[in-house]
């Protein structure tokens, strides 16, 4: 929502990673970042998910009111997340072999591929449906590198 006020527009910003290629296409004017939980720039932030929504909540609690009140809310809402204390804790999502519609981990095992410019695409386990997306429109999914 906020990315289609244009507010996010020339900024950083993340989504879940289920959504980065998708959202990076809808909103190209934005730096989407991939791997982070969480991405404040001056008064905008984005969150990458649910749990994620949480550690960025736990991260405004402790730019106002310290690490301590922080630590206890996470504790009162028997929240055991860390990822509150490090934005980048999702570089799991941030791997070279993702899915190039979703951004999911890709499989090169898995049956779903397309080869598009000579270049083989692998696909998560949503195979066929993404690749379905992919196949619609590959200049839009395609890596342009």
């Amino acid at each position: 929502m906020l990315a289609k006020t244009g507010l996010l527009n020339g900024k950083s910003a993340t989504t879940h990673h289920d959504a980065n290629k998708d959202f990076a296409n809808q909103f190209p004017k934005l730096h989407v970042m991939r791997g982070v939980r969480f991405v404040e720039e001056g008064n905008l932030a984005t969150s990458g998910g649910l749990a994620s929504g949480i550690d960025l909540a736990l991260h405004v609690v402790e730019r106002y009111f310290g690490r301590k009140v922080a630590e206890d809310t996470a504790y009162n809402l028997e929240y055991q997340g860390q990822g509150w204390k490090d934005p980048n804790s999702n570089a799991i999502y941030a791997q070279a072999l993702t899915c190039p519609v979703c951004g999911m981990p890709s499989d090169p095992g898995k049956k779903a591929t397309s080869i598009y410019k000579d270049k083989i695409y692998y696909f998560c386990e949503m195979g066929e449906v993404c690749k379905g997306k992919f196949d619609a429109a590959p200049d839009k999914y395609a890596d342009q590198s």
